[in-house]
């Protein structure tokens, strides 16, 4: 007989103000599915979790936290999500849906990516949903108040882990910047910033949408603090040299010109 497992939802609450939690997710979070989230380890609170907690909805009892530590170690790591997608499949197998409580949107760095891929992995005929939400740099852009891309900028979205190098290759490239998890690089990116004459083109947020959110358009003053892990940086290249455009077919341009 086949094993009938419930699917697994990822539902993203947006990056931290609980207005942000779509009407998709509410409603999913009204369902009456099992509840679960993560944590960076055990008997800790969850960020996921709170951004629910400050939108007015009770939490479940049986809601259940899975360990995802904070690490570099691939063997640490390995052995974290084998135990998740394990423990994850035991819930699916009970036939009830399954919700995985993501912050930001589920499809954007997220935890969720890793864990789908590892239930299937172990169970292929598992269904998975992924409900949208809000990133955490589109919050961002809008705390600010700035564009993230205008007309016919370009945008590039990478963890700040990539190193100045990949960083300063891409401000060639790119109109405007996401750097993402910024905390290790910040001073490096400053160091940077400086040189190429950007760093009035740049404006750092930290904890974006929560009631700790902060905004830094002068992000010299960071040179030596010690950030939330939750914080990014927003860059504008706005004397980047581009490549012509080409708009439309041929045929038409031809008779355009004409």
């Amino acid at each position: 007989m086949t094993q009938q497992f419930g699917r697994l939802i990822g539902v993203s609450l947006g990056p931290g103000h609980p207005d942000d939690i779509t009407r998709r997710a509410a409603a999913a979070l009204a369902t009456g599915a099992r509840w679960t989230y993560p944590v960076k380890k055990e008997d800790e609170e969850s960020y996921a979790l709170d951004i629910v907690r400050r939108g007015g909805f009770a939490i479940p009892p049986d809601a259940e936290p899975l360990v995802f530590p904070m690490t570099t170690h691939k063997d640490v790591l390995v052995r974290a999500w084998a135990r998740a997608a394990a423990r994850m499949l035991e819930l699916l197998a009970e036939g009830r849906d399954v919700l995985f409580l993501v912050e930001g949107d589920a499809s954007t760095y997220a935890t969720f990516g890793h864990l789908a891929r590892a239930v299937r992995e172990l169970a292929p005929s598992v269904e998975v949903e992924v409900l949208p939400g809000v990133s955490s740099y589109c919050a961002a852009a809008a705390a600010v108040g700035t564009p993230l891309a205008d007309a016919d900028d370009t945008l590039a979205v990478i963890p700040a882990s990539y190193g100045v190098e990949v960083i300063d290759h891409l401000l060639d490239e790119f109109d405007s910047l996401v750097l993402l998890k910024i905390k290790p690089m910040l001073d490096e990116v400053l160091d940077l910033l400086a040189r190429r004459g950007l760093s009035h083109e740049a404006v750092f947020v930290e904890k974006v949408g929560t009631p700790d959110e902060r905004v830094v358009s002068d992000v010299s003053v960071l040179r030596g603090e010690t950030v939330s892990y939750l914080s990014l940086m927003l860059i504008h290249n706005p004397g980047r040299q581009r490549p012509p455009l080409k708009r439309g077919c041929r045929k038409k341009d031809t008779e355009a010109e004409q």
